[in-house]
């Protein structure tokens, strides 16, 4: 019990050390591999009312949001220090949602179909349905991911459309955050859900750009790449 007690005491403490404090974000623990359903509807929700979550993917943490959100995709670029030019990533169900919002050729098809689900980013050619803010600026093109996680599966059936995502990793900082605690404690104040479902891997997804007709090695990461090496 004396343990536990001073858990709860570093916790509080780390809180109080932050610059400001406008909000807490409220942690949610689900199961890695049975996720519970209420909580998974609670997250969802949330979302949809225009939360900002940090959750757990079969790579690390990453930052969430409901599609389409401005006002929390802008928050993502403050967290990140990113700019407009910063690539997004819709993370996806399966290949049915995929042709929505990307345009693949039958090449590409065949490839993301034989890596997922897994620990990879597509980058390919948008559709006119996807909103402009959405896409890479300059080459209107669009991330796709379909994770191999239970809990990103749940979360993705009951929104029924894909999440607007980008890898937690913080400004000066060499990979991304993949302690749900170590994410309360530093940008706590900014978000609104952390999504607990135990520490993950240290590694990002592979980005494979398929926009320009082959298979262009964008960042090496977790999924492998010795086929097109």
């Amino acid at each position: 019990m004396t343990g536990a007690n001073n858990n709860v005491q570093i916790r509080l403490c780390a809180r109080r050390q932050l610059p400001y404090n406008p909000r807490v974000a409220k942690l949610i623990e689900v199961h890695p591999r049975d996720p519970q359903p209420r909580r998974v509807k609670k997250i969802v929700e949330r979302l949809r009312e225009g939360a900002l979550i940090a959750y757990p993917t079969d790579s690390s943490y990453a930052l969430g949001c409901h599609i389409g959100d401005k006002k929390t995709i802008e928050r993502i670029q403050r967290i990140r220090k990113k700019s407009k030019r910063h690539n997004f990533t819709l993370v996806c169900k399966d290949l049915s949602e995929i042709s929505v919002y990307a345009r693949v050729d039958n090449w590409a098809y065949r490839l993301i179909k034989s890596l997922t689900p897994g620990p990879y980013t597509f980058v390919l050619p948008a559709t006119r349905q996807l909103p402009k803010m959405l896409q890479n600026p300059k080459r209107r093109t669009i991330g796709i991911r379909v994770p191999d996680h239970p809990l990103v599966s749940a979360m993705l059936d009951e929104l029924g459309e894909p999440i607007m995502s980008s890898t937690l990793s913080l400004p000066g900082d060499d990979m991304p955050l993949t302690d749900p605690i170590e994410i309360e404690e530093r940008i706590g104040h900014q978000i609104e859900i952390i999504v607990d479902a135990g520490p993950t891997g240290i590694e990002p997804t592979t980005v494979l750009d398929l926009s320009g007709g082959a298979v262009d090695v964008l960042r090496l990461g977790r999924g492998d790449v010795s086929q097109f090496t």
